[in-house]
């Protein structure tokens, strides 16, 4: 038989049982061979030792790897360490590697911006994209650290957008982004910072103010809370954090909401003087505004988002002769910016908002907007796609092209007042004034927010402002549904 060394001292313990292990399954009963020699090529050293009986083995590639290992077992023997049954480990070395199964990772905000938009980006939008890149940077300026030649807070969040673009992994920043970029990568706080109640504060603010200190406002505030409290539930779910840091803390400095503002809403003249103005625009320059009055017109009068108009095709559209027509909207062509498309062009291609990929909308249209589009398919035909409004070169009409297009009409069809004024001071103002209109007109809530692809909740807190005469009409149903009669 092998030699071998013995332990047997009961109740001695070696600084106390890992949490979790019940007292049965620790000995103290350990039997501890020299090591023997077998047969096998890749690992002919044995060891062996025994706890309470049961016998344990670990086999060695060289004998200097099994000699140091029976003199860890033996010394904590040694010392009086109870084994564990199952495992034949020491309990100093069952409280190690609990220790290090409790470690979390602890990546800085910098490398996990990166991570959790690379986890993104296959399964989001592009104008999701760009809104949670928006989100990552307002958060890493309270994540910054301190130290000397610390960016600004302006490069801070140009660096942190163009950090966490995927494709930019691997590749040099930007001239002007370099020192910021170098400097946030070795100097961003750890992720276990958003459980101070200091830097969880800093980052409510961040999430709440703009750069110049004043007040965000209320859609952008709970547009990157938004992507904050997606970026914190990945956290969670990797292992970084046990919860959300800002959950329940209420938003910081002023609040606002996003009821809409009844002075942007124009009348039936002033929506009608506005685009016979667009019509002007541009009559010495390839009629930049004669191709964009029935563009205007679909958010005046059928409620359309701007994005939504960029992607109506013909064929998407029933024009009769006379009557109402109807429009069914199947894709939008939201303005996102080249990084963040998987096609690398400024205009994602997208399905309806808050709707699934293959779902549309039909949407009736008055025999006014059916007479427009159709005298403008009429006079500037189609895109090669079958889109109805491209840009003079036939591509998508982007952002900026109907922007200047609408600032220039203003001052034509408004007084100086009025145009210093915001009333329709957006091209998005029409479709408030369209949803306003049907409301008002006693368009049912319901039938409203199918119309303008909105759920009632938003028509019901969004428009709340804006419905205006039918207090009178209201009070004469209650007096009917009650059974009451007028005194003469």
């Amino acid at each position: 038989m092998n030699q071998r060394e013995t332990s047997q001292v009961p109740g001695a313990r070696g600084g106390g049982r890992p949490a979790g292990l019940e007292e049965p399954s620790l000995s103290t009963a350990v039997r501890v061979w020299k090591v023997n020699k077998v047969n096998s090529k890749r690992a002919p050293y044995q060891l062996r030792w025994t706890v309470a009986g049961k016998v344990k083995t670990a086999s060695f590639s060289t004998v200097a790897l099994a000699e140091s290992r029976r003199s860890e077992l033996w010394q904590a023997m040694r010392k009086g360490e109870a084994f564990d049954l199952d495992t034949g480990l020491p309990e100093s070395e069952l409280r190690s590697a609990a220790a290090k199964k409790n470690i979390k990772p602890d990546p800085t905000w910098w490398d996990f911006s990166r991570e959790y938009m690379a986890a993104r980006w296959r399964s989001t939008a592009a104008k999701t994209r760009e809104g949670l890149a928006d989100s990552l940077a307002t958060v890493a300026l309270a994540m910054r650290g301190d130290g000397a030649k610390a960016p600004t807070l302006g490069e801070t969040r140009l660096a942190a957008r163009w950090a966490v673009v995927p494709a930019h992994n691997g590749e040099e920043p930007p001239p002007e982004l370099q020192a910021a970029c170098t400097w946030l990568s070795a100097r961003s706080l750890p992720l276990s910072a958003l459980t101070d109640p200091k830097v969880a504060r800093d980052v409510q603010y961040r999430l709440s103010f703009k750069l110049d200190e004043t007040p965000a406002a209320a859609e952008t505030y709970k547009r990157r809370r938004r992507g904050f409290n997606t970026a914190m539930e990945y956290a969670i779910e990797a292992g970084y954090l046990d919860a959300n840091p800002l959950a329940g803390v209420k938003r910081s400095g002023a609040k606002g909401d996003d009821v809409v503002d009844p002075r942007v809403l124009v009348n039936q003249k002033q929506g009608a003087q506005l685009l016979t103005a667009v019509s002007y625009v541009g009559s010495l320059n390839r009629n930049r505004g004669r191709r964009l009055v029935a563009f205007f017109g679909c958010q005046l009068y059928a409620a359309m988002r701007p994005a939504e108009v960029v992607g109506l095709r013909e064929k998407d559209c029933y024009l009769p002769e006379t009557g109402w027509g109807s429009l069914t909207l199947r894709e939008t062509r939201p303005v996102s910016g080249k990084n963040w498309t998987d096609s690398g062009q400024r205009h994602d291609k997208r399905g309806l908002k808050s709707r699934e990929a293959k779902a549309d909308r039909p949407v009736p249209i008055p025999p006014l907007l059916v007479a427009m589009l159709r005298e403008h398919a009429k006079e500037f035909g189609t895109a090669k796609d079958g889109r109805l409004f491209a840009n003079e070169r036939g591509g998508v009409l982007g952002t900026s092209s109907y922007w200047r297009v609408w600032q220039e009409a203003r001052p034509i069809a408004l007084p100086p007042d009025k145009v210093a004024s915001p009333l329709a001071r957006r091209p998005y103002d029409l479709r408030h004034t369209c949803i306003t209109n049907w409301l008002n007109a006693g368009v049912p809530v319901a039938e409203v927010a199918r119309r303008a692809g909105n759920s009632p909740e938003v028509i019901h807190r969004r428009y709340e402002g804006c419905i205006d005469g039918h207090e009178e009409l209201n009070n004469r149903k209650i007096e009917k549904a009650m059974g009451w009669r007028e005194e003469a």
